[in-house]
């Protein structure tokens, strides 16, 4: 009676440990990023330096690599997915913000697969592009509010921590190149995170008249997936059994997100010649 009592105690111990267990595994590993709709920027205080510009989505080409050991999948947007304002004090870069948006709706993915030690060409495949949708939560299966939501992505740039140049009207010539370094708030399925990012930022003049800025990131910027919540779903609300962690051979858990736009300045008047 104590023998049975005992393998009914162990028995009901590996129940509960496995049951934990699984809950774990399919838990975040790390606290999540702070829950945010969309994101708000104070514009700096307008001078006699200081423009707004507006990018040009003809020009925006925003997408990420993600590398795994036998896998490597580049994601992309269309241009017209892009969109934002950026106010920029030419005396003084460092007194500068901007708020770019894109819509993750037009979202693609390629894949390369390693074969014999070596990546074969980009392919597309449906599936891994439905799966990567579910992940986010903007396929079919989610409400349309939500899905809405789940699509924008945000990065906002409050601080310029650094500038190979501080005042752009003392440099010359018709384009003027510096790089930056900046940080501000990253959002990503409804979440949002801190991030430093380095930039490239080339100013057109007219003469002696800013016309546009051409934007590009110097490093990728690294998002983890997990932090922001992005894990194996089978539907909106619905976590896959498999997790992140478990398919890092094939999934990388890191999106490394390169962006390139040029921004026209508002009110802009050409120089007279």
């Amino acid at each position: 009676m104590h023998r049975s009592r005992s393998m009914y105690a162990l028995s009901a111990l590996l129940v509960a440990a496995a049951c934990g267990q699984a809950k774990t595994d399919n838990a975040p590993k790390k606290p999540l990023a702070q829950k945010a709709d969309k994101l708000e920027i104070a514009k700096p205080k307008q001078t006699a330096a200081a423009h707004d510009y507006t990018i040009e989505t003809k020009t925006a080409n925003v997408g990420f690599m993600m590398e795994a050991p036998v896998e490597k999948i580049r994601g992309k947007v269309p241009g017209s997915a892009t969109t934002g304002e950026l106010t920029i004090d030419l005396t003084d870069v460092r007194k500068s913000a901007g708020l770019v948006h894109v819509d993750l709706s037009g979202l693609e993915l390629f894949q390369r697969k390693a074969e014999d030690g070596k990546f074969g060409e980009e392919t597309k495949n449906d599936m891994q592009n439905e799966h990567a949708r579910a992940w986010l939560e903007i396929d079919d299966s989610a409400p349309a509010e939500q899905r809405k939501k789940n699509a924008l992505v945000e990065f906002s740039l409050t601080r310029v921590l650094s500038a190979s140049a501080n005042n752009v009207l003392e440099m010359t010539g018709p384009e003027r190149k510096i790089l930056i370094e900046a940080e501000g708030d990253f959002l990503l399925h409804q979440r949002k995170s801190r991030k430093k990012v380095k930039l490239e930022a080339t100013f057109a003049f007219a003469g002696d008249v800013p016309q546009s800025v051409h934007v590009k990131t110097v490093e990728p910027l690294g998002v983890d997936l997990a932090e922001h919540d992005v894990r194996p779903r089978t539907a909106f609300g619905k976590l896959a059994q498999k997790t992140l962690s478990a398919m890092s051979e094939k999934v990388a858990q890191v999106a490394e997100i390169e962006l390139e736009f040029t921004a026209q300045r508002k009110g802009k008047t050409l120089a007279a010649k």
